[in-house]
């Protein structure tokens, strides 16, 4: 009997492709074991079978077909990765611990700024708005018999590092409003004003006059500068690790604190941030999965059925190549080994061309091309429309 015959006698052989594929890929998958015999029956017709002896079973077109679709979901993985790779950078790597991975390849992907919104955290970083790392506090106890403080030896640090480098530090003066005069307080200038409008003696008493927020704000400003100019204004130095208050503490700051933000120069020289420690950071590790044979639609399918025939018929050209000529009672006939070989690499070479071309005229660059061009050819269109003139 001949190697194929039980495709066509048993129908329920293809549960039997269980265990017979290299790697199993896909046996779990029911759709797939369903059709590989009829995947089987394919590719032992396109290539002879029974007219012809096939010199292999159906365990080496079953190995055929797990490579194909292998191949098939590759290229898919290769179109997201060049579509996507940026969206994923520094996200969660969600392994499952198995030989693969549990993220699908065709599951919707929320874009965002991505490699723009990892360089905007080191502009962050420089205008104290953000960043990467981490911004730690710090403070120092005030005594009115030191004026100079050792960041090293009398801060009290949030985390500690071998250099320091300060962003800010809290020593300013008291808010002007703290020696602002009520806005609605009776003063003289409130009083002359209301006498002047006839509002002075007058029941039930008026007492103030509301002035614009402008006014309040000129005030203060007036305040804070004559504080800088006319008294000692509230600043510091730093040199050295050394950090000098400006005016020096009086008695009654005693035990009260001055804070000051800071990072680690180790932290920011680092070249690994946290966000591709175990997460995504190149195309090696973005967490796709191999796509079961279920989920792939008919063209798709199509594809496969190609591309497993290509395969098989490079694979019995090899078998055949080991012998130019078989021997016979009356003769010899000669195998076409080296044929089937070279067409079946130019087959899978078409094949794999063709998928990476749609592949590539479906792409987000190229579907921005084509939105471009399509809004680019309809306002040359509304270009030509007429216009209505309007006579007033």
């Amino acid at each position: 009997m001949s190697k194929f015959s039980y495709l066509y006698e048993d129908p329920s052989y293809a549960d039997e492709v269980i265990g017979n594929t290299p790697y199993g890929i896909y046996d779990d998958d029911t759709t797939f074991q369903n059709e590989s015999l009829q995947v089987v029956k394919y590719v032992a017709k396109k290539l002879g079978h029974p007219i012809m002896q096939l010199e292999f079973n159906s365990g080496s077109i079953y190995a055929c077909l797990e490579e194909a679709v292998s191949e098939y979901s590759q290229q898919i993985h290769h179109y997201n990765t060049k579509n996507w790779m940026w969206e994923h950078y520094g996200s969660t790597n969600r392994q499952s611990g198995s030989t693969f991975n549990e993220m699908g390849s065709h599951e919707p992907e929320a874009p965002h700024m991505g490699t723009s919104f990892l360089l905007s955290e080191q502009y962050g970083e420089a205008a104290n708005v953000g960043g990467g790392i981490a911004m730690y506090t710090g403070s120092i106890t005030l005594s009115s018999s030191q004026q100079v403080y050792d960041l090293e030896n009398d801060a009290t640090l949030e985390k500690t590092g071998d250099r320091l480098e300060i962003q800010r530090v809290f020593n300013q003066g008291p808010a002007a409003v703290s020696r602002f005069y009520d806005p609605f307080a009776g003063t003289y200038d409130n009083i002359e004003l209301l006498n002047a409008f006839g509002m002075g003696n007058v029941s039930p008493a008026v007492s103030y006059i509301l002035r614009p927020i402008s006014y309040d704000l000129a005030r203060a400003n007036a305040i804070e500068t004559n504080d800088l100019i006319r008294k000692s204004a509230y600043s510091f130095e730093l040199i050295n690790n050394k950090l000098r208050l400006f005016p020096r503490p009086k008695s009654t700051d005693n035990g009260n604190k001055i804070y000051f933000h800071y990072f680690l120069k180790d932290d920011k020289q680092s070249t690994t941030r946290t966000y591709t420690n175990s997460k995504v950071s190149d195309p090696s590790n973005i967490p796709y999965k191999f796509i079961t044979y279920q989920e792939i639609n008919a063209p798709g399918r199509q594809w496969i059925r190609k591309f497993t025939l290509a395969l098989s018929k490079e694979l019995l050209g090899i078998i055949r190549s080991k012998y130019a000529s078989m021997p016979l009672p009356n003769g010899e006939v000669t195998m076409d080994g080296e044929a089937l070989k070279a067409e079946g690499r130019e087959e899978k070479a078409l094949a794999l061309d063709e998928l990476k071309e749609f592949l590539e005229s479906v792409s987000l660059s190229e579907g921005a091309r084509k939105e471009q061009e399509v809004a680019e050819s309809q306002q040359a269109v509304l270009n030509k429309a007429p216009l209505k003139i309007y006579i007033g």
